[in-house]
Parts: C-alpha cells; structure tokens; sequence
C-alpha cells in the first residue's frame, strides 16, 4: 500500500513585530486515491465517507460537496497543463477522529503513471470555513525523498495577524520514510512566518491506527484549539488584527500560468 499515517511535530515560528513561537505533536494520513475504497475494507477502524473512530471524507476536500476526488484533481491539474495519464494522486492531511477536522493545509502530491512527481497542490483553509488551492506544476518531476521548492503570492486570507500583501515560499518533501513541508510567508518588512512540519512514517493498518488513535485521539480538536489559543496570545502580547477582505473570486489559483510566478522546483 501507498498509503500511510505520518507521526511528526509542527513548529510555528513568528519573527515580528513580536516574536512568537510554538509547537506541537501530530500525526497525519496519507491517503493514495485509488487505495481508499480497499483501506475502508482491511484497516479496522478507519473508514471512508460513512462514520466512524477515524474516516476520510471527500466532502472535506476539493469541491466539498462530496464528488470524486480524482476528478476534481485531474480537473484543476488540467488547467495548469498537467496530465498524470491515470497516475496516482496522493494527499497528506488530518482525517476525521471522532467525526471531527480542521485541515489548515492539505498536501496533494500528483504523479504520472512513470512515477514521477508532475504537480503539488497546497489546499489551504481558514476558520472562517473558505478555502483556496494553489496548484504548482513540477519541473522535471521529482521522485520520493527529493524536495520541490515554490513560490506564489498569497490569495486567501488566513492568519488575522498577518497582512493579505504576503508572499509564500513552500518547500515540501516528497514523502517516502519521511515527509517535510515548510511555508515561509514574508511581507513588505521581511519574513514574518515560518511553518514546519517534520514527520516520520509508520504503516496504516489496526496497529498503526491504534497507536494515532489511542496516542492522540484529541488531534484534530487540538490543530483548531491551539489556532484561536495562539491568536489570543498573540493579541494579548499586541499584534494588530488585520482586517479580512473578501476570498478570491476563484477557488484555484495555478503557479507558473502567464502572469504568475515560475513553477515549483526540486532542491538538493
């Protein structure tokens, strides 16, 4: 199987106007498409669109209405020239526990049918229940463990700390053993954010899911409990609340398209 669950710790790393810094423990699914419907079957306790202690919604992603997602994949990677040619689409995200999820950011990695990494598409959300996908084309692609760099302007609003006139530099490792994503986010004074997610794979079968479940059942209460802690924090110690404007008009904004920053671009 190509699916997999992902144990790790997520840093965040404020540098002004006050410096601010905090971490936690968390685990992550990472969930092959084609793999789902034989993962709800074997894995027990782990189900797919129906309830249940931990589940994968469709309706979570993408369109949220609960349409196929390797349509609505396949879709957005069209308009930016993408064609996997039936490959496999891969996201890393937190799964429902006890019928509960809040994903910040949802990582897909999409992949042509030879293997290699031909797009990455960062699904971030805010918790003001909008959300924007921001679809990056590979140059060259790029196989398991290499890193792929992009950057792009940020379109959706999401921290009420930080001013919408942002700029995103993501580095996301391709996971194998282990899986990185860091987003370093700037603004006219410099770099105001650093976030950085550092994970380790275990496989996902009852063993696995047990250790998630019953180690940190609270997870996905805790990523949203902790974003309205930290934003009090930070109010307390005096960083100005910006104000939200209206979301983007579209829901997808693609990376290297005419008029838009180059592709993403893999790293040593």
């Amino acid at each position: 199987m190509n699916s997999g669950l992902y144990f790790g710790r997520v840093t965040h790393t404020r540098a002004f106007p006050r410096r601010h810094r905090f971490s936690y423990r968390i685990w992550y699914l990472f969930a092959d498409l084609d793999e789902l419907d034989t993962l709800d079957r074997t894995v027990r306790g782990f189900t797919v669109d129906r309830p249940g202690p931990v589940s994968f919604w469709s309706r979570d992603h993408g369109p949220r209405d609960g349409s196929p997602l390797r349509g609505w994949a396949e879709g957005a990677l069209a308009s930016a020239g993408v064609d996997l040619e039936g490959g496999p689409i891969r996201v890393l995200c937190f799964p429902r526990v006890l019928g509960y999820v809040f994903n910040p950011l949802s990582v897909w990695f999409c992949h042509h049918r030879d293997g290699r990494l031909s797009a990455i598409v960062y699904e971030v959300s805010n918790t003001f229940g909008e959300q924007h996908s921001y679809v990056v084309p590979v140059e060259d692609g790029a196989r398991p463990g290499d890193r792929v760099r992009s950057e792009f302007d940020k379109e959706l609003f999401v921290s009420p700390f930080i001013d919408m006139e942002a700029r995103y530099d993501f580095t996301a490792r391709v996971p194998d053993d282990r899986v990185s994503v860091v987003v370093r986010e700037s603004v006219a004074q410099g770099r105001v954010l650093t976030a950085t997610l550092l994970a380790r794979r275990v496989p996902l079968n009852g063993r696995g899911l047990a250790r998630a479940f019953f180690g940190r059942p609270l997870v996905t209460a805790k990523v949203i409990g902790g974003i309205h802690g930290e934003a009090l924090r930070l109010w307390i110690k005096g960083v100005r609340y910006q104000r939200r404007g209206a979301p983007p008009e579209q829901a997808i904004t693609t990376v290297g398209a005419a008029g838009s920053p180059r592709p993403g671009r893999w790293v040593a």
